[in-house]
């Protein structure tokens, strides 16, 4: 997806301190999902000391929860320590289709068309911020990522008045493709994919678990990673207000 140009200056500022030793940088961001890799995706960043940034739906979990319940605090909590980034992915995860007059025509995760007027919508943004000050203490940073990455004029314009003034989606070649059937899209071959097309200014995208997928994309992220180093990349957050 193509970013805007006040993005690409938020990537430049945000840039790491050594950046003159890297031969570029890249930004790994990760949505909830359904969590089933969350765990196994934190070990990996510790151990790797790559920080990432995550962008929040209160998403069904494969523990039989939600991603922004009390049970997830410590989860939580303990990225907040590791320094990572953390944005608005929206409260319900609509999939905007098309303004509507003066509403978002959108699809609910179980299909069902929904209408959001402005206070709706940023009722959306809102109520995840409140539930992660709840969690840590923290408000998000000022971003957000729509459902999907579709967003529709009136989107940009409400989430904007109602905080969140910067949409991050990601760029073509860091799709990590870890929401696609892995029957047709083997880790293997997303691995394979993803070090041949990554290059320096790349936003990379992956779930903290998805649910179509039976085989989990998780194990292809400690190769890419260090696939990615070898080659003298460096990651950074994506950050905004601090």
């Amino acid at each position: 997806m193509r970013l805007g140009g006040s993005l690409l200056l938020l990537l430049a500022a945000h840039a790491p301190a050594g950046a003159a030793e890297c031969a570029g940088t890249v930004f790994l961001t990760l949505d909830t999902g359904s969590m089933a890799q969350a765990e196994e995706i934190a070990r990996v960043l510790k151990a790797e000391q790559v920080r990432a940034t995550f962008f929040l739906a209160n998403e069904k979990t494969t523990r039989g929860d939600r991603a922004l319940d009390a049970a997830w605090a410590p989860y939580w909590k303990a990225r907040v320590a590791e320094g990572h980034a953390f944005g608005n992915h929206t409260w319900s995860h609509h999939y905007a289709r098309r303004d509507d007059g003066d509403r978002i025509a959108a699809r609910a995760v179980d299909g069902r068309p929904v209408a959001m007027d402005r206070a709706a919508f940023c009722a959306e943004l809102r109520r995840v911020d409140d539930a992660w000050r709840g969690l840590t203490g923290q408000r998000l940073a000022p971003m957000w990522r729509a459902p999907g990455g579709k967003t529709t004029q009136q989107s940009i314009r409400w989430a904007g008045e109602c905080g969140f003034p910067i949409h991050v989606a990601w760029t073509a070649s860091g799709y990590l493709g870890d929401d696609l059937p892995s029957e047709a899209h083997p880790s293997a071959v997303l691995l394979r994919r993803a070090l041949d097309r990554i290059g320096p200014g790349e936003v990379l995208l992956m779930h903290l678990g998805v649910w179509e997928r039976r085989e989990p994309a998780a194990p292809i992220l400690e190769p890419l990673i260090r696939g990615l180093k070898a080659r003298g990349l460096c990651f950074a957050t994506i950050e905004t207000g601090r």
